[in-house]
């Protein structure tokens, strides 16, 4: 079992409280109405799915139900770092080096 820490509840909980909701820090269009049906589709399906320290976006479901982000190695299962929404994506190939990946 997984556990999550969520940082507006400061508190690290079994991850059946969570839900990974997919990659973080992907900006929504400023204007969908401009943007074409190839970048649209871009924009809601494509992820890049790294295999190794990836930013994830999760919801405490069963907590203050605030989503937050995470950075994970999807390799290992191991959390790196959680960080509240909002916040800039640190850098992850810093984190990852220094988690010797």
């Amino acid at each position: 079992m997984l556990l999550v820490y969520c940082p507006y509840c400061d508190v690290e909980r079994a991850e059946t409280e969570f839900a990974c909701r997919g990659e973080a820090h992907i900006a929504r269009p400023a204007d969908p109405t401009q943007v074409s049906d190839e970048d649209w589709v871009n924009y809601l399906y494509m992820r890049t799915n790294t295999k190794g320290v990836y930013a994830e976006r999760w919801r405490h479901i069963h907590g203050c139900g605030r989503f937050f982000n995470a950075v994970r190695d999807t390799v290992s299962d191991r959390f790196l770092k959680f960080y509240k929404a909002g916040e800039t994506m640190p850098d992850l190939e810093a984190i990852a080096k220094e988690a010797g990946k």
